[in-house]
């Protein structure tokens, strides 16, 4: 679940960032995009991410 989370504002803030011309904007949402990709594959082949083996 926080790996979709992330995945979304990553999103969210990459398009704002290109929308809007704000080049922060758009590498942290790059930033969160790839962070919450990795989380989502590890969480989904069953690594335990920070202690857990799955978040809700």
């Amino acid at each position: 679940m926080i790996g979709g989370v992330m995945i979304i504002l990553g999103l969210v803030l990459l398009i704002i960032g290109l929308v809007a011309g704000i080049n922060i904007l758009w590498t942290i949402g790059v930033i969160l995009l790839v962070i919450g990709a990795v989380l989502w594959i590890l969480g989904a082949v069953g690594h335990a991410v920070g202690g857990r083996r799955h978040y809700w």
